[in-house]
């Protein structure tokens, strides 16, 4: 998998395109959840895009600190449903931890994971904290990496 990391101007009108087809291909469709993914907070963010073959596969979208929580934070993640048996998760995660440190320096970085996803963030160094919680209604997580 090929990585590109943008800021929100940079990308261009397809790129923008794919990213937001991508989210709502899995977070409405196949999650089967309504929510407002364009919450105007994309703007602020770098966007970390992982390609196979020239298609868009694996992102998520990274903040300074005080941009989202307190701390860094990554979001939105997302691998497409077909390619998720190739360890693109936690390629594109490894990638947007570099990408935190290089732009942020070494910085706590907070996350909302959603539950069944907790055994794959501790792999990656999170730590749970607080309690459960709903958000749109799918059982979450707060989780931080020191």
């Amino acid at each position: 998998m090929r990585i590109e990391i943008k800021k929100f101007n940079e990308l261009d009108i397809q790129e923008l395109y794919d990213v937001l087809q991508l989210r709502s291909e899995v977070f409405v469709v196949e999650q089967d959840c309504v929510y407002q993914d364009m919450d105007d907070k994309d703007q602020l963010a770098l966007h970390i895009m992982g390609y196979k073959n020239n298609k868009i596969v694996a992102y998520t979208r990274v903040f300074k600190p005080g941009d989202y929580f307190k701390e860094a934070s990554i979001g939105r993640v997302v691998v497409r449903r077909s390619e998720r048996k190739y360890g693109y998760g936690l390629e594109i995660m490894r990638a947007s931890i570099e990408t935190i440190h290089k732009n942020f320096g070494i910085v706590p970085i907070h996350i909302s994971a959603q539950k069944y996803l907790t055994k794959f963030y501790n792999s990656l160094g999170f730590a749970m904290i607080g309690e459960e919680y709903l958000e749109d209604g799918i059982p979450h997580v707060g989780m931080v990496k020191k």
